[in-house]
């Protein structure tokens, strides 16, 4: 099933809902699996985490659903893991933040200038997949699929073309987020730390004045309205996924189980999907709106020196050396 199909199929249930046809099981039978997500309401996510939830639905006859806490309602990635942790939530959908909480060394993917493009992460996860998979059992966390959160690109209110522009900028830095702090610190860049809550409320304040993000996540928290300037060219990757307990899993029983991984598994495919076509609409509107592009051509050489330096700083601090090796590897081959 495609992402087109899948989301026709979830448009079905929720018309067969709206006709009041009647239910194949009883609510009280229904097992619900909470999920906690930063993507708000209306998003891009939250569309194809709707379809997933009635698509799931109506394969197991209502008796298991999902309940997603959308815009952060279940806190931010540190709070919905700890969250999971302690049984207040079954699952989240979350970018490397959170992801690094449970399996530090899956950072690995976001490790600075590797993993540039979608056919680069698409060729690491299709060869190391089952290596991170076994990461996250290992940990107590099924995971469900990859849901990536677009292209990463700098937003600021002066031109930023090369790492040494950002000193002069007053540069968010997500305080949970080691990837991009060791990335201001090769640049030589004091940023400002916050959490993705204060983002907004520091920009409209110029507490700060320039952030990492991606267009489609600039445009749903609207923090474009905020920048004046965007990098043409983006330099990463933002990873994410959605994990559920492992203990949560295995105690549904075996039909239960397996339509949960299988809807999951399509859901993820059409959220990648959607994902990288609604990042890359979210990125032409932004420009339409007179954010004005910055071209990094040119400046290659500065940015893979300073994101060079930061990956291998990360060594033994979040990855082996061997595991970035295998990485590097395998996305060089994939061009």
């Amino acid at each position: 099933m495609d992402r087109r199909e899948f989301l026709t199929a979830a448009g079905a249930v929720v018309a067969g809902t709206t006709l009041g046809l009647p239910s194949e099981a009883k609510a009280e039978e229904a097992t619900v699996l909470r999920i906690g997500t930063l993507a708000p309401n209306g998003s891009s996510w939250m569309r194809v985490f709707n379809a997933w939830n009635n698509t799931l639905s109506q394969k197991t006859g209502g008796k298991l659903k999902l309940h997603f806490f959308a815009g952060g309602a279940a806190g931010d990635e540190r709070d919905a893991v700890r969250k999971m942790r302690a049984g207040q939530l079954d699952g989240a959908a979350v970018t490397t933040v959170g992801l690094g909480q449970i399996v530090r060394s899956s950072l690995v993917l976001q490790a600075p200038g590797v993993c540039h493009t979608y056919k680069r992460i698409d060729a690491v996860r299709t060869q190391l997949g089952a290596e991170f998979e076994k990461q996250f059992d290992g940990a107590g966390f099924k995971l469900i699929g990859w849901g990536d959160a677009g292209q990463g690109r700098v937003f600021s209110n002066r031109a930023v073309e090369t790492p040494a522009d950002m000193k002069q900028t007053r540069m968010w830095t997500w305080r949970d987020d080691p990837t991009w702090q060791s990335v201001l610190e090769a640049s030589g860049v004091n940023g400002v730390a916050l959490g993705l809550p204060e983002v907004y409320p520091a920009l409209r304040t110029n507490r700060i004045d320039a952030f990492p993000g991606t267009s489609i996540a600039a445009v749903a928290f609207q923090w474009y309205t905020k920048a004046a300037f965007v990098t043409q060219e983006p330099r990463g990757i933002v990873v994410g996924a959605t994990v559920i307990s492992k203990a949560k899993v295995d105690a549904l029983p075996a039909d239960l189980k397996a339509a949960l991984l299988e809807t999951g598994k399509q859901a993820h495919t059409a959220l990648q999907a959607a994902i990288r076509k609604d990042d890359e609409r979210a990125y032409q509107a932004i420009v339409a709106k007179g954010v004005k592009p910055v071209s990094l051509a040119g400046k290659e050489a500065a940015w893979d020196t300073v994101l060079k330096q930061a990956r291998q700083s990360l060594i033994g601090k979040l990855y082996p050396a061997e595991m970035l090796a295998k990485v590097e590897k395998v996305a060089a081959s994939a061009g």
